[in-house]
């Protein structure tokens, strides 16, 4: 408990000084926001004054907008700060509630740490600008062996934040990287820690993305007939893989997979012309599938059922991109 003194032989009031002692209190955060303070008795018994003056003082500082009585519980210090100031409106408030908050606990977070205002001022605007010139250019990596995925992100990015995306292999990251001052590297989570150590010495950020869970995909899968013929078909080499494992350790023998990328015609053919489901794995597949049924229909009795899938890139990553890209 915080220990007030009234010096009687004062020229200062008795009420001042305890008004000051009370005040700094709060400011320096021994009494925090929330804190219920002692009662007038308390205050009484322990200063020595009146308790119609302890009452005057606590008026005071409600006044000043430092506390505030909650009849039948006590007098509390103000959650909102030290001093209640007006602070600028801003429509972002009604559609961020909690930014104030975010904002004034990073503020001070950063004040406890020695950190002045100006400082903080220029940290904040330093970060932001970094950010900007981060969003000036997006580029999308994957290993050169699975450049599919890495075709497949592009397309989807620049339709979904509508900004130019760079594709580049990850065996010429470091390369690109030593010619851009800025920039922001997206990659998936599989391939996240070979970018960051790329990226990270030449101060360039890495943002990894999730990607879509097929798990509509996967309780198709678990309903198939038994001896069904299952077609997968992707931009991406390494999608394939990842469904073809999938598919066997759901279903073991009782399936029969094959595979192929849009880009193979000849395997492409095949699976349009074996298969009685074709999954495919990702929206850039779907035409190519369509294409290759064209083509194949005169030699086909019954077409095959085409389960197209939803977009590579989930819809949590796409909304996180735009937000540290600024174009939320």
């Amino acid at each position: 408990m915080v220990q007030f003194h009234i010096q009687t032989e004062s020229e200062i009031p008795a009420s001042t000084q305890l008004y000051d002692q009370i005040w700094f209190a709060i400011a320096s955060r021994q009494y925090p926001p929330g804190y219920r303070l002692p009662s007038t008795r308390q205050l009484a018994m322990q200063t020595g004054l009146h308790r119609n003056t302890i009452s005057k003082v606590y008026r005071q500082l409600e006044e000043a907008g430092v506390v505030e009585a909650m009849p039948g519980s006590g007098i509390y210090v103000r959650t909102q700060g030290h001093i209640e100031i007006a602070k600028p409106s801003s429509p972002l408030l009604d559609k961020f509630p909690k930014a104030q908050e975010l904002v004034e606990g990073s503020l001070d977070e950063l004040l406890r740490q020695g950190c002045s205002l100006h400082q903080a001022r220029e940290l904040f605007l330093a970060e932001i600008d970094w950010r900007l010139r981060c969003s000036a250019r997006v580029l999308v990596t994957t290993p050169r062996q699975d450049i599919g995925a890495g075709e497949l992100m592009v397309r989807e990015l620049e339709q979904a934040l509508q900004i130019p995306v760079q594709l580049v292999p990850l065996e010429e990251l470091d390369q690109v990287l030593s010619q851009t001052r800025s920039g922001t590297v997206v990659t998936s989570r599989y391939f996240i820690n070979e970018a960051e150590a790329i990226a990270a010495p030449k101060s360039v950020r890495v943002i990894p993305i999730d990607i879509y869970d097929y798990e509509k995909e996967r309780k198709m899968l678990r309903e198939l007939p038994k001896d069904t013929c299952l077609g997968l078909v992707s931009l991406s080499s390494g999608i394939i893989r990842a469904a073809e494992v999938l598919s066997y350790s759901l279903r073991g023998d009782d399936i029969l997979v094959m595979t192929a990328q849009t880009d193979d015609t000849q395997k492409l053919s095949a699976v349009v012309r074996s298969a009685q489901v074709i999954a495919a794995l990702d929206t850039a597949s779907h035409p190519a599938i369509k294409e290759a049924l064209q083509a194949a229909r005169n030699d086909i009795i019954r077409p095959p059922q085409i389960i197209r899938c939803d977009n590579y890139i989930g819809e949590k990553s796409i909304g996180l991109l735009k937000r540290e890209l600024g174009l939320d």
